[in-house]
Formats: structure tokens, C-alpha cells, sequence
């Protein structure tokens, strides 16, 4: 099979969207998974996801100008998608770091290779658990039905959307907020914890409160932060399901 140079380009167009959305999902294309596994994947998803319509030999190619330009028109495109995908994961991280501020681990942060950030242990486990939940219920294959349908609603060679900063805000800020929701419960527990040892010390000041409140906060913490995860497991995957939805309308209406 003969394949044109036009038909070359449009595949390389399409992967390079593939890969700009990628980057965003830290399971499948974060700083922890090797290069060549990433555009492994990337190649396999385009070859799967992009229909296959075979151009003759003579057709039309782009110039090295023009093809350049589309080439960053799809980068654009890729990481407009993709940042829906990672304001979800930065909600979550924002929901672990607000729960580790005040829980004793805050002196002592660790890298944390999934996020390519430094975190206290707290929200390292937080975002462990959070992420091995995105793999359970299937995320990944909710973020490639996104990606599909980035294809579907902006196809490639079509117009740039130059309407969607009311969406991307309004996005951003709705994460947000579900972060700081998730991470409330044990901002109140660690509120109400302080505020104990801070009535013990004027009460009972020959009490160490220094030593018994470091073990007592982190014990709260974890306590709390387990009863977080129970109940806020609905939550964080009504954030996983709307995924898909959230990446069409940053691109689309």
C-alpha cells in the first residue's frame, strides 16, 4: 500500500493532538512513564482512533510553512482538551495539599514523581488512592472517549474555536471549588484540633501541648482524611465521568 505524503501529515497532525491531550492524564502520559512508552501509545491511538481514509499518491501535500502552522494549531487543540483532563487531577491535588497543611507531615515533603511536584507523604497517599479509583472505574477509557470525540466535534483542518474562555473559566473555577470541598471535612477536623490544644494550654499550661499535638494532628488527619475517601468516593468519580464532557466543551459547543 502506497501511502501519499498528504496522508502522512494528516496522521502526524492527528498525533500530535493525541499527545498534547496525554501529557495531561498522569497514569498514561505523565513524567513517570517513559518517552517511547508515551509515543508508543500515542501511535497505537491514532492509528485506532483516526478513520482511515487513504488519499491517492498525487494528493495535495502542505508546505513545510503550512505544515508547520497546523502542526502548532493542533498542539493548541491538544492542550486545550487535555487541560480539562488535568484540571481534575489539579483539583484532587489541590483537595491533598489543602488536607496536608495543618497535619504534621507539611515539614517534611517528598517528590512526588506521579504529579512531577514536591508533596507531604499525606497527600502523596491522597493522590495514590484517588488515581489507583481512576483506573478502577475505567477514567482511562472515559479520557479516550474524549479524545475521540475531540476528533468528532473539531476535526482536523477545521477552524480554531476562539470562543471558549467563558468555558475554560468557568471549568477551572468549578474544579476548583470541588477541591476545597473535598478537602473541608479535614480542614474543619484539624481547625477544631488546634483550637482543643489551644484551650488545654490556658487551662493546663504545664501540659507539653507542642509534643502531644504533633502525634494527635496526624492522627486526626488520617482519621479524617480516611472518612474523606469513603464518603467523597461518589464525588471525586462523578469528577472522573465528566471528564469527556468537560474536554468537548473547552473545544466546542
Amino acid at each position: 500500500m502506497i501511502v501519499s505524503v498528504a496522508q502522512a501529515q494528516y496522521f502526524f497532525l492527528a498525533l500530535t493532538r493525541i499527545l498534547a491531550m496525554m501529557i495531561a492524564v498522569p497514569v498514561l502520559g505523565g513524567q513517570s512513564i517513559p518517552v517511547q512508552v508515551r509515543i508508543g501509545l500515542g501511535l497505537i491511538l491514532a492509528a485506532v482512533l483516526l478513520p482511515w481514509q487513504p488519499l491517492p499518491p498525487q494528493a495535495e501535500w502542505m508546505d513545510g510553512l503550512a505544515f508547520a502552522v497546523m502542526i502548532a494549531r493542533e498542539l493548541l487543540i491538544g492542550t486545550l482538551a487535555g487541560f480539562a483532563a488535568r484540571l481534575t487531577f489539579g483539583a484532587l491535588q489541590i483537595a491533598g495539599e489543602a488536607m496536608g497543611l495543618g497535619s504534621g507531615f507539611a515539614s517534611s515533603r517528598l517528590f512526588n514523581p506521579a504529579i512531577a511536584e514536591s508533596s507531604t507523604a499525606l497527600d502523596q497517599f491522597f493522590m495514590m488512592v484517588v488515581m489507583l479509583y481512576f483506573l478502577v472505574i475505567d477514567g482511562h477509557h472515559l479520557f479516550l472517549i474524549g479524545v475521540k470525540k475531540t476528533f468528532d466535534i473539531l476535526p482536523l483542518m477545521a477552524p480554531l474555536p476562539l470562543d471558549r474562555i467563558d468555558a475554560l473559566m468557568q471549568t477551572t473555577a468549578q474544579l476548583i471549588l470541588a477541591g476545597v470541598h473535598l478537602a473541608l471535612p479535614v480542614m474543619a477536623a484539624l481547625f477544631l484540633t488546634d483550637l482543643t490544644l489551644g484551650l488545654l494550654a490556658r487551662v493546663a499550661p504545664q501540659v507539653q501541648v507542642y509534643f502531644l499535638g504533633l502525634p494527635l494532628k496526624i492522627g486526626v488527619s488520617l482519621i479524617a482524611m480516611g472518612m474523606v475517601i469513603l464518603v467523597g468516593l461518589p464525588l471525586i468519580g462523578n469528577l472522573y465521568r465528566e471528564i469527556a464532557p468537560r474536554m468537548v466543551a473547552l473545544i466546542g459547543n
